[in-house]
């Protein structure tokens, strides 16, 4: 029942804004991007936070004047940087933190523009990677570890920022193609090819970068990083070839891939090779 509602909720929106498009493109074009961008789920509150995410050391920045949130779990000088996906927050990690802790490292797991505790109303892949290179410069981690989006937002902050110091990356269920998300945005509400060219151009403005170009994999035929990709072939969130692309241009990274996990990724046996993985010198 919740699925059909669902589904009719997202239809008459794309109906809505697909009747609109021939009366105001642009107001239809802004409406679809506020929709895209804006996550339904995923906010914190400072007085009921997860128990998790209790017991941590809490500090934020300011940037662009919106405000950063981050948990620290206290360790040696060796970094671990976390970052969950869409539509999600730093208690995500929960299970991980099981395997993570007994490393002895300072874990440090970041919230998202526009949930947790940090602030804004806007979610893309290029404003992760702002806040993750702000974060980054603070800490300096050494792993940096990413979920869904979150691993694409660490794709694309290792293109621009170029961090050297981050001697391996940990992608988890990550989207390549920023194109593929869009198509399937556009797919969910069947907007028609009047919103769909207004968006992609309006990406290319926005972003900086041609949409066919906007793409993880592209990215990381020039990292150097040690890196594990793990992605499930079940996946019906990013379907399983966005993270075969990366495996395929990553030239030192270690590919694996799980059956019956979806996109959630929480398993013990993977975590434990995520362990192994960080413990390789």
């Amino acid at each position: 029942m919740k699925k059909l509602y669902l589904f009719i909720a997202t239809k008459t929106i794309g109906l809505y804004l697909n009747c609109l498009s021939y009366f105001n493109a642009t107001s239809a074009r802004k409406k679809a991007y506020t929709l895209f961008s804006q996550p339904r789920k995923g906010r914190l509150k400072k007085d009921h936070l997860p128990r998790t995410l209790l017991y941590t050391i809490h500090e934020q920045f300011e940037y662009k004047s919106e405000t950063i949130q981050t948990y620290i779990w206290e360790g040696d000088e060796t970094i671990i940087l976390l970052a969950h996906g869409w539509e999600s927050n730093s208690s995500r990690w929960k299970k991980l933190l099981v395997h993570l802790k007994p490393l002895g490292h300072t874990i440090i797991a970041v919230d998202a523009p526009a949930h947790g505790l940090s602030s804004g109303a806007e979610f893309n892949a290029p404003k992760y990677a702002e806040f993750l290179n702000i974060v980054s410069k603070k800490y300096q981690p050494k792993v940096v570890i990413g979920h869904s989006i979150g691993g694409a937002a660490l794709a694309f902050y290792l293109n621009k920022y170029e961090n050297l110091g981050i001697e391996k990356v940990i992608l988890l269920g990550a989207p390549s193609e920023f194109k593929i998300l869009s198509d399937n945005f556009v797919s969910m509400l069947s907007l028609n090819k009047r919103i769909k060219r207004r968006l992609e151009a309006y990406y290319q403005r926005k972003f900086h970068i041609a949409l066919s170009d906007f793409a993880g994999h592209k990215f990381a035929t020039n990292f150097s990083h040690k890196a594990m990709i793990a992605h499930d072939c079940k996946d019906k969130i990013v379907p399983v070839t966005e993270g075969r692309k990366y495996a395929e241009t990553w030239k030192q990274a270690i590919y694996i891939e799980t059956q019956g996990l979806g996109h959630s990724m929480h398993d013990t046996a993977l975590y434990e090779k995520i362990i192994l993985f960080i413990q390789e010198r």
